[in-house]
């Protein structure tokens, strides 16, 4: 199966491709560096070409609501359109649990990418993952210094490998349109995963509160989901 990821050179998108050329399948990786340009739409019918399925881990670094949505709902239309062109069977979508319940500036533009891939031409799968245990590394080095911010919240965390693993699992089969969730082994505070990783390192974690709905389980499975196997204490032992 030929498998185009938009977003592949970022640190998930890799995961991706890594994980789909395991399975045999060829990829083609969809980045700026690749000389295509998910905003403006220029390389997309050219790397679309023969693709049966998208896998879409693109992303944005950003805490506004305008930067979200304007990102999320550009690249999803940009790459609908264009896979539409390709005759594209199947495009698959990663979100976040919780996305429909957090209103945050960067929720509000994945809730926005998820309407238009259920509403768009293209067969969908959307899978919702919990906060990677990435996340936890990734808020540590946010900060310079020797104080830290941990958000006041609570979580499943998962690993990013098993979260590609499933997106290349979902795209090998058909469009499920929402798919079951997919969430870490464990429940816990960001605050405690930061400083796991800050022990023996002299900083300090502070909690800052970042909303009801993330400090009172938002962003936790509400329903039935699948359970990763990694627990963030072995991931972080294996670092």
């Amino acid at each position: 199966m030929k498998m185009a990821v938009a977003g592949g050179t970022g640190w998930v998108g890799k995961l991706v491709v890594e994980r789909a050329r395991e399975r045999g399948h060829e990829v083609v990786v969809i980045s700026r560096s690749g000389g295509v340009d998910l905003m403006t739409g220029a390389g997309l019918d050219d790397a679309l070409r023969g693709v049966d399925v998208v896998i879409d881990v693109a992303n944005v670094s950003t805490l506004s609501r305008k930067a979200s949505v304007e990102f999320f709902e550009t690249e999803t239309r940009n790459l609908l359109a264009a896979e539409e062109r390709a005759g594209v069977r199947h495009h698959v979508v990663l979100s976040i649990v919780g996305v429909d319940r957090v209103d945050s500036g960067y929720y509000i533009g994945k809730r926005r990418q998820e309407e238009l891939a259920l509403a768009g031409p293209i067969p969908v799968t959307l899978l919702r993952v919990t906060q990677f245990h990435e996340f936890a590394a990734q808020m540590l080095d946010k900060v310079p210094g020797p104080v830290k911010v941990a958000p006041l919240m609570v979580s499943r965390p998962v690993a990013a490998s098993e979260v590609a693993a499933e997106l290349v699992r979902l795209a090998e089969g058909p469009a499920q349109g929402r798919a079951t969730e997919l969430a870490g082994p464990e429940v816990l505070k960001m605050a405690s995963m930061m400083r796991r990783l800050a022990r023996g390192k002299g900083k300090l974690v502070l909690t800052v509160p970042v909303g009801k709905a993330m400090a009172n389980g938002g962003v936790l499975p509400a329903g039935e989901f699948h359970s990763g196997k990694i627990t963030f204490e072995q991931w972080a032992a294996s670092r």
